[in-house]
């Protein structure tokens, strides 16, 4: 029997609102951010702010008109409280209307999101127990030692023949299952790094509770470093190939990391594998490089690492993951192999200056990163680095930066919701894509600060905060209706009713690919409106954690970009 930590959380699993309400972010704002809210239709012309349990007015305003949002196909009607800038508790109150969840302002409003955000990967580490005066109610043994790995057949080579064990521990379970795989631990190591890169005053005086908290490191590099270990453990050191994933043949049950006893494998060496784990090795080389007195020969190792399996990567240029009949977990396969040897090559040109690395820029189209198309990953490292490059490519990355910010700014303002999201953006992972697009705004606003970029940018953390057609926060333990029922197997298995916290859930899927083996029934077919709040919902309501860095990045920069008043 679960024990009951949250008491506010036990709405019947997969019942999603049908009618939020006064929708807003519920974990709260800066002073300095644009502040919107969303209503449905009604008599009401206007809205009020109070103090939070009183009828003391801070604020009036007008209600937008009403307009129908494609994603949900319901009107809805907007209310600006950019104004509202005082710290303090508020709830708005629309006649006719239950008032609001409770609106924070403080100046610290992200810090928390931030810290339980990065701190969701300590509690996903593999190889380690996670003891009480760390995890708290979420303790746990350890599982998956993973000192003895057998080589699968589709990764044998003549040093390392099939059945041969090596050992590759740490790391962090991927997802809801209990897993490693190299390419998605490339974009993930990517983004908590670029976040401390980017906004070191967020993380440098943060401690997280974790082991290492107190030690000559920052807790964000020192929670990288046990997956960045890892990730060093599955190159070959005969020929600087990576294997793809470190498995079992088929995906645990649903049980407690030390219960799952099953063999595990390295499979099949890959070129997306090579280039991610090159692109990261060589970003977190430079990072790196100011820590040398702490740990020595670190910097220098990363990049040897980096530059092997790059020319692994040129020596077998597709060498597309193809998943063997006896396996049946995660693939990870990408056809499309150009933006990883994009990324690879910019990673390692920004850290050695060798010009034969260097991607054709003006050929590199510019996305809203993922973990199978990375290149928008290069001009988050490009826009970085800007001060450092020639003419000619700075007017480039300027260009591309300022266009993607541009168009999806226009989406932004143009919402009926003030959210930059259409129907066709809602998919696997939908809470994350955003979020990797709000992150690219960022990069934008870094280079050229306008508020609407910033502001955009806001509306998307919004969303995935509460302010969107269901009501709800989608990170575990935040928000004042949260997700309870994650698909992620420590959450499920263990005693404790309450998630473990900080986790992105997946978001609304309209695909549905669970829909079949869940004993409840999605709310609606509408893109927005497609999620479950259910252990089966692998589809809406799993974990990731690629799908947390973002919600790191985006969380710190906030913290740290927004104008204090």
């Amino acid at each position: 029997m679960k024990r009951l930590l949250l008491p506010l959380a036990l709405a019947a699993a997969g019942v999603a609102a049908a009618d939020p309400g006064i929708a807003v972010n519920q974990v709260g704002w800066l002073p300095g951010a644009a502040k919107w809210i969303t209503a449905p239709p009604g008599e009401a012309t206007a809205y009020r702010v109070v103090k939070a349990g009183t009828d003391v007015v801070v604020l009036r305003g007008q209600l937008g008109p009403a307009r129908v949002w494609e994603p949900s196909g319901e009107p809805v009607r907007l209310a600006d409280l950019s104004a509202l800038r005082t710290p303090g508790d508020y709830e708005v109150v629309i006649d006719g209307l239950p008032r609001s969840p409770r609106v924070r302002i403080a100046a610290d409003a992200y810090a928390a999101l931030t810290a339980a955000a990065l701190k969701a990967f300590y509690f996903n580490r593999a190889s380690t127990p996670l003891l009480p005066e760390h995890a708290g109610p979420w303790a746990r043994a350890a599982g998956h030692p993973d000192d003895r790995v057998l080589v699968h057949t589709s990764a044998a080579s003549a040093e390392r023949p099939e059945g041969t064990v090596i050992a590759a521990p740490q790391g962090w379970y991927d997802a809801g299952d209990y897993n490693k795989y190299v390419v998605n631990s490339g974009i993930t190591v990517y983004t908590l790094l670029a976040a401390w890169e980017h906004f070191p005053e967020v993380f440098r005086a943060q401690r997280l509770n974790i082991p290492e908290s107190g030690n000559d490191l920052p807790d964000v590099l020192d929670e990288v470093m046990w997956n960045l270990s890892w990730m060093l453990a599955m190159q070959d050191p005969a020929d600087g190939g990576v294997y793809h994933k470190l498995t079992n043949k088929g995906f645990d049950g649903v049980v407690m990391p030390a219960d799952a006893r099953g063999e595990r494998y390295v499979v099949q060496k890959s070129t997306a594998a090579a280039l991610d784990f090159a692109a990261a090795m060589a970003h977190a080389s430079r990072v790196f490089a100011p820590f040398e007195a702490q740990r020595p020969g670190l910097s220098a190792r990363l990049l040897q690492a980096a530059r092997r399996a790059w020319d692994w990567a040129q020596a077998h240029p597709r060498e597309v993951y193809r998943q063997p009949p006896d396996i049946h977990t995660g693939d990870y396969g990408d056809e499309q192999l150009d933006d990883e040897f994009a990324w690879a090559g910019v990673e390692l040109w920004i850290s050695t200056g060798e010009a034969r690395y260097r991607p054709d820029l003006e050929r590199l189209a510019i996305n809203a990163p993922g973990w199978s198309d990375v290149k928008g990953l290069a001009w988050v490292t490009l826009g970085q680095h800007r001060r450092h490059l020639s003419q000619n490519d700075n007017a480039v990355v300027h260009a591309r930066l300022m266009n993607f910010a541009q168009e999806n700014t226009a989406h932004w303002q143009a919402s009926a919701w003030r959210i930059g999201a259409r129907a066709g953006d809602y998919g696997w992972g939908s809470n994350a894509a955003l979020l990797n697009r709000a992150l690219m705004l960022i990069q934008a606003y870094r280079v050229s600060p306008r508020p609407e970029v910033l502001a955009a940018a806001q509306g998307l953390l919004d969303h995935v905060l509460g302010r969107h057609p269901l009501g709800q926060s989608m990170v575990t333990g935040f928000g004042s209706r949260t997700p309870m029922h994650p698909h992620h197997r420590p959450s499920e298995a263990d005693d404790v009713a309450a998630p473990v916290p900080g986790f992105l859930v997946g978001g609304p899927n309209p695909g549905q690919q669970d829909a079949q083996g869940c004993p409840v029934p999605y709310a609606s077919k509408r893109p927005a409106l497609s999620y479950l709040d259910h252990f089966c919902s692998y589809a809406s309501n799993e974990v990731a954690i690629n799908w947390n860095a973002p919600l790191v990045y985006v969380a710190a920069a906030l913290q740290a970009l927004t104008p204090k008043k």
